[in-house]
């Protein structure tokens, strides 16, 4: 017979053992649970290793109706097929799962979400702008929502609903969006302009430049809007003032600004300005417009030796293809050897980007205020070709 002093420390030991022993059992059970997967999905998953994507989708789909808890297994299906770019299946998924009554509120919220993208992706943008309007008041999408809202007003080019949208995402996130929403009003000037509305093109060129006040291409439209309604004097005040601003996009106003000088008949004013502006800015298009500016005036002569000189000092492939241009006016100064050279030069200068975005590196001929690749606003900036 044992010790009662024996028995009371072996219960306490009996009791503990029973407790792990039964709670080992319980996490086994439910590890098993956690796996135990219907036979559904194994056949599915075999499809989708056969390419037979469809039946697969089909055979998920049924698992659903049987099992609501494999909701999440659904969503990641979908998001891969739509990555994938099999849109058209990633929404059957999507849809399939709203339409199911037994889903939780926050299960809902993120199949709508992911079927909203699906939309987008496939570029059916009124569908998506429904959806992404809903999710847009929903803390945890909201600034997503309101990203793709804004994306889909760009692409539609619906400019008054774009800079709603960015005031909407200043309120609920407190975020600063002033420089887009500058672009956004300088597109609707763009349209204004190209419709012959100078008033209205004035209008959004003053909020864009509230909104951004060292906004260039405000200013840049701005000073073509003086332009056209002959106010020669402001045009150019305005566009010299990019010189101070940023200097990069003097070239790209140059040629108009040298005429409204040219409307003041002003000769003295033009000429210290070119000056000036090449001493500071040294640009190979500032360059070519002062040449341009003393063959008009003086002839080609003296246009090539003020050219020659400055060479000498500024070597520059594009004030050297000028030189050639101005020699081909006398084909006996041109030898092989110059028409060789300058072949070579107009295939490297057609070869390089005038244009690149500071963001992702995209480069182009043409100037965009929004990047082709990226989407980023003001990224892009002038490059000089000797670079």
């Amino acid at each position: 017979m044992l010790d009662p002093a024996w028995l009371l420390v072996l219960l306490p030991l009996a009791a503990a053992s029973g407790w792990y022993i039964a709670r080992r059992d319980a996490l086994r059970r439910q590890t098993q649970a956690e796996f135990n997967l219907p036979s559904a999905y194994f056949k599915g998953l075999n499809f989708l290793l056969n390419e037979q994507p469809d039946k697969a989708i089909e055979v998920f789909i049924k698992v659903l109706e049987v099992d609501s808890e494999t909701v999440e297994m659904h969503l990641t299906l979908g998001n891969l097929f739509r990555r994938r770019g099999e849109v058209e299946r990633a929404t059957r998924i999507h849809q399939n799962l709203i339409a199911r009554p037994s889903l939780s509120k926050s299960q809902r919220i993120q199949a709508l979400y992911e079927l909203a993208q699906d939309y987008f992706k496939a570029g059916l943008f009124d569908r998506a702008e429904s959806l992404f309007q809903e999710l847009a008041d929903i803390p945890g999408h909201a600034e997503s929502a309101l990203r793709y809202l804004s994306q889909i007003y760009e692409q539609e080019k619906e400019w008054s609903k774009a800079v709603s949208i960015l005031r909407q995402s200043e309120k609920q996130l407190d975020k600063d969006n002033s420089k887009i929403i500058a672009q956004y009003y300088c597109e609707m000037a763009e349209v204004a302009l190209s419709d012959g509305n100078t008033a209205d093109a004035h209008e959004h060129i003053e909020r864009a430049l509230q909104e951004d006040s060292q906004c260039t291409r405000a200013v840049i439209l701005l000073g073509e809007v003086e332009y056209r309604n002959a106010d020669y004097g402001a045009a150019v005040q305005t566009w010299s003032a990019i010189r101070k601003q940023d200097p990069r996009f003097l070239g790209e106003i140059i040629d108009k600004l040298l005429e409204a000088f040219r409307h003041l008949e002003d000769d003295r004013a033009l000429e210290a300005f070119l000056n000036e502006s090449l001493e500071e800015i040294r640009s190979p298009r500032l360059l070519i417009a002062k040449v341009k500016e003393l063959r008009g005036k003086n002839g080609d002569a003296d246009a090539e030796a003020f050219l020659t000189e400055w060479l000498s000092e500024n070597p520059s492939i594009t004030g050297f293809r000028y030189l050639m241009e101005l020699r081909k006016a006398d084909q006996d100064q041109l030898t092989d050897r110059d028409r060789i050279l300058d072949n070579v030069l107009a295939s490297t200068i057609d070869d390089n980007a005038g244009y690149i975005c500071q963001q992702c590196g995209f480069s182009g001929r043409s100037m965009h205020w929004q990047c082709p690749g990226c989407k980023g606003w003001t990224t892009i900036k002038p490059v000089d070709e000797e670079r």
